[in-house]
């Protein structure tokens, strides 16, 4: 299993970015797919779930409204397009899989995870 991020970069505030993830060496339309983040110093956290179809999504609340999750199953790809950005986004974001994975599933269940992707803010 491989996942590998991109788009990262530095925005100011208000402004946006679209994350990519690559994936590779699963049946990628079999498994669910998430988004995670970690600023400096802080726990790792959820950020948005996509299920195996894209039927069903899941945000964490500090970025509804402003943060959409989508995938392209055909070219095993899941991205977040992000917009309003604000400094307190600011973090290493990282996408992750597992077979049976939930929304509400902490980081420590997921078995694959990306190499991540800086996110910078500034204000």
């Amino acid at each position: 299993v491989q996942l590998v991020e991109s788009g990262g970069g530095l925005v100011q505030l208000g402004g946006s970015l679209r994350l990519s993830c690559a994936a590779s060496g699963f049946t990628f339309s079999s498994y669910p797919m998430a988004w995670f983040r970690q600023a400096p110093g802080k726990e790792r956290e959820f950020v948005a779930f996509i299920s195996y179809n894209g039927g069903s999504h899941d945000y964490a609340d500090s970025v509804k409204g402003r943060f959409t999750i989508s995938r392209e199953n055909a070219k095993n790809t899941v991205s977040l397009q992000m917009i309003s950005l604000k400094p307190e986004d600011t973090a290493v974001y990282y996408c992750a899989t597992d077979r049976w994975a939930r929304s509400s599933w902490p980081p420590l269940s997921y078995d694959y995870w990306g190499q991540g992707t800086q996110v910078t803010v500034s204000s």
